[in-house]
Order: structure tokens, then sequence, then C-alpha cells
């Protein structure tokens, strides 16, 4: 995963370095540590003791001995600090508290209006966060960090809102600033596609490096993981392949101002537009879309297929750029399945180049609703776990 800022090991007090071989959970002996970083025993002991004080190791049960005394193993303690995870989407918020070791202690989810603004709607999102806490008789002093996806481009490095176009008023809000008027731990706020290809990357069944989330909802956009890492991108947009020009788009206008987008014709939204122009009045959003294709709709299988065509054909130049091994399709629009899925692989396998589809998986996304949650709580605690962010830790309590 992309390292949320730059980072020094050899900084701070050093506890960082022993660490990171703990983050496993699995137990170790200081004559292992030692072995492992290459550091005098005592040395590791320091270390040791200053992450001890920040209680983030403890003793574990006794290892096996070779002889005489059993070896003192140390591991990290799960639970002594939590993450708070946020998911945030046009109409719907999740959260989510996890532990040390990304386990899942509470969660919630309802209806909330993105459009509201963003202090309302973080405000909200803390006094949920508030509650989550309690049930776990925890406060906000037990959290190391705040992983948040928004749902338009983001400057990662700012936390800022880039000219979201469904959220009016966010453009350029401090996220992390408000959030630290409330706690103060570090806040990593990304764009929704990305979390939600970091959470499903992390749970692909086999190692995977070069891979491309494609999430088909209200909008379209790729999550794009190269080389093992996250790219973003130099303005952190890298992955709107919804704005992109397609074929069957011409004459058709998207609320970017341009023409022939394919966010225009064949996102959810828009294909309940067409179905509604089809004689279907029932039809409100790409829930509905999903709905009629389970039923066996024509009109409804037909607008969906054609939109998987659409896909194929940017996603096919998308092939050529990065020549992913995986591609998994999520969003609501996802829910057509194979439907979906036969548009895009049709138009894929004809454009693309053989050898970079001879082995390409394409398939509809697992973590289908946990995605977003999943990859705002490994944001969080790949930060606060990281070298700099142990080292901040350790400065901290130590000022």
């Amino acid at each position: 995963m992309h390292v949320a800022r730059s980072i020094n090991a050899l900084g701070g007090t050093g506890a960082s370095d022993v660490f990171q071989l703990l983050r496993d959970g699995v137990p170790k002996s200081r004559t292992e540590l030692a072995a492992l970083t290459g550091m005098a025993r005592s040395t590791v002991n320091d270390r040791l003791s200053a992450l001890t004080e920040l209680g983030l190791i403890g003793p574990a049960a006794d290892g096996v001995s070779t002889g005489g005394r059993p070896p003192r193993r140390v591991a990290l303690l799960p639970d002594a600090r939590l993450a708070l995870a946020v998911d945030l989407g046009a109409s719907h918020v999740r959260l989510a508290v996890v532990n040390l070791l990304n386990a899942q202690l509470s969660a919630h989810e309802e209806s909330l209006d993105i459009a509201a603004g963003p202090e309302p709607v973080l405000a909200r999102v803390m006094e949920l966060a508030d509650e989550l806490l309690a049930g776990l008789g925890r406060d906000r002093q037990d959290i190391m960090a705040v992983g948040i996806g928004l749902p338009g481009p983001v400057h990662f490095d700012s936390g800022r809102p880039s000219r979201p176009p469904i959220m009016p008023g966010w453009d350029g809000f401090d996220v992390p600033g408000w959030f630290h008027q409330h706690v103060r731990v570090p806040v990593l706020v990304d764009n929704d596609v990305n979390i939600m290809a970091l959470g499903e990357h992390s749970r692909l069944s086999r190692p995977v490096e070069h891979f491309l989330f494609v999430k088909v909802a209200t909008g379209i956009g790729a999550g794009i993981i190269s080389g093992g890492r996250l790219q973003r991108g130099a303005q952190g947009i890298a992955g709107d392949i919804g704005h992109v020009r397609v074929r069957s788009g011409d004459g058709v206008f998207c609320h970017c101002g341009n023409e022939g987008c394919l966010e225009a014709v064949a996102s959810g939204s828009r294909l309940a537009e067409q179905l509604r122009r089809a004689g279907h009045r029932d039809i409100s959003g790409g829930r509905d879309v999903v709905r009629l294709v389970d039923a066996g709709d024509l009109d409804a299988i037909r607008a969906v297929r054609q939109a998987g065509r659409d896909l194929g054909e940017v996603l096919a130049a998308s092939i050529s750029f990065l020549n992913p091994e995986v591609i998994a399709v999520g969003g609501r629009m996802a829910g057509a399945g194979e439907h979906l899925l036969a548009g895009v692989r049709e138009v894929v396998y004809q454009r693309a180049m053989p050898l970079a589809t001879q082995r390409l998986d394409i398939h509809t996304a697992a973590q289908t609703r946990d995605a977003g949650l999943l990859g705002a709580s490994l944001l969080a605690l790949h930060h606060a776990l990281s070298p700099a962010g142990i080292d901040a830790l350790a400065d901290a309590s130590s000022a």
C-alpha cells in the first residue's frame, strides 16, 4: 500500500523498527528480535520498553524452551488502540471501529445525504463514532487514526476535496482540520474508489501486484494498484475513467460539461433514465435497474449489456496502458453480474492485445459492501503503525 507520508525509520525514538516486526500479532522473543534487527539485546530491550510504555505491546505466553528457562516473548496488544474507518457515499455513511489487527469490533450504516454539506455530515459521523466507541466501553482517546473515503476527487496530501460534482459545499474543505478539532490523531482522506480498491485488493485469493478496481454506480471510476502500490497520480484523480469519451456517447452531454463521457451513458442513473423513457416509470436509480435485470426484463438486460460494452471500450485502452492481472468490477451496478461483465469482456477481448488478455481475470468484486470500510481502515492503520506513525506517537507521549 502507498505510504501516506514520506517516512524515516531512523528518526524519533527508534521504537518503530522493532514494532514493525510485531505488527503481525505473532509473539517473538527478545533473542528473535535481536537476530532479525541485528541490534544488541540491550538496544532491543530499550525499544521494547518504549513500546510497552505506549501500551502497544505486552508479554505473551512463554515460548518453547530449548533448555534452561523458557524464553520470554512479547506481542502486539491488538485492542490497545483503535482506528476509525468511514466510508461516505452520495446517500449513505458506513463506519467501523477496528483494532490494530484490523478486526472489526463495531460497525454502523445509515442513510446520509452528502449534499447536506461538510459540517452537518461530519458532525453526524463524529456522533456515530462516539456511539460505537461507547458501546465498546472506549472513547476518543483510544483512537489512533481515522481513515475516510469521499465520493469525489480528493487531494490526498491535504485531505481536501477538489470540485466534487455531487458534493456541494465540499470543495477545498479541510476535512482533516475539522476532525482535529475533535480528535488529535492522523486523519487520512481519499476518494471512495481508491479505498474500495485497497479493500478489494487486500482480500484477493492470491497476491496480485497489478490490479484495477472499477466502481460502476451513480458515477464511474477506477482504483489503480500497480507494482503493489495504489497510484493516485499528480493531483489525486488517477483512474477518473468516467469522463473518458466513448463512441456511443456522441451527442450525449455529461454533468461535467463535456460530450460523450462514459459516465453519461453507462452509469446507474443514466441507465435508469433510459429505462424510464422506455416506459418503466417506477425506476429511480441503479438499484432498480439491477432489480429489473434480476427479473429478466429484456430492456434492462440490453441496457446493462451495452453499458458493459461502453465500459469495455475504456478498459481496453486502460489495459494497454496498465496491463493489469485482475480487474474487479464493483459498485451498485455490479449487481447486474454477468450481464454487465459479458459486455465488458466482449469489447476487451476484441480490442485489447491478446498478450494482455491471455491471463486477465475480469470478475465481479467479492467485497461488494465492505470494500470501502476495509480500505479506509487499512489506510488509517497503515499510517498509524508505520515507522513514522509509531515514532510520532512516542515523541508525543514523551513531550
